[in-house]
């Protein structure tokens, strides 16, 4: 009865927790698709890079949520790869970055700050979903925790350059500097999950 119990109870988060990340994976495609918008629209290089993040999260839930079943050895490869991905936005802010270094025209600081504070909204809704099962699912649903906690952390910084653009310096600068900031914040990233998953696939193996 105890075993039966325990296996209803672990069926029951296993629903759960698949449930959270096709939420979280719907909700980063359609915000991907409003800050790349804006971004395009503005030639914001932070927005830029969030929204390339916001592609990257829905690429890391679907596959987490394709993965669940799958035994702890191939979960810890998949996650070494979701490691590769994570580093997919920061180079291609710096591809960005580069292109803006070449016509530094400052973004519209209104629009830069009220598109970082919806981004904020969601990563802040999607962080507190994912925290309860950032245990769970090893390296995966680690990366989809991470992911989602350091992008509310971005959001903050491209608000807070929107303030300084609109204030205190009316340059490309702060916007470029935060888009740097948050390709780096991947990399960091990146380096936690590549580390976990590798302790996963020594541990299964």
């Amino acid at each position: 009865m105890m075993k039966t119990d325990f296996d209803d109870r672990n069926r029951t988060g296993h629903a759960a927790l698949r449930l959270v990340v096709a939420i979280v994976a719907l909700l980063n495609l359609a915000y991907f698709g409003v800050e790349f918008a804006v971004a395009l629209r503005i030639g914001s290089v932070s927005l830029f890079a969030d929204s390339v993040d916001f592609l990257e999260d829905t690429s890391v839930n679907l596959l987490i949520l394709v993965a669940l079943n799958w035994t702890a050895r191939n979960r810890a490869r998949l996650g070494m790869a979701l490691a590769a991905i994570l580093l997919i936005p920061g180079l291609a802010t710096l591809w960005t970055a580069w292109n803006k270094v070449a016509a530094p025209v400052a973004p519209d600081p209104f629009a830069l700050s009220l598109t970082g504070l919806g981004a904020l909204g969601v990563n802040l809704f999607c962080a507190l979903m994912l925290a309860r099962f950032r245990h769970r699912g090893g390296s995966l649903t680690r990366a989809a925790f991470l992911s989602a906690r350091n992008d509310a952390f971005a959001n903050l910084a491209i608000i807070g350059a929107a303030m300084v653009t609109a204030y205190v310096w009316r340059a490309a600068w702060p916007d470029l500097i935060v888009g740097l900031g948050i390709a780096a914040m991947n990399v960091d990233a990146a380096r936690e999950v590549w580390s976990a998953a590798r302790r996963e696939h020594r541990a299964a193996a």
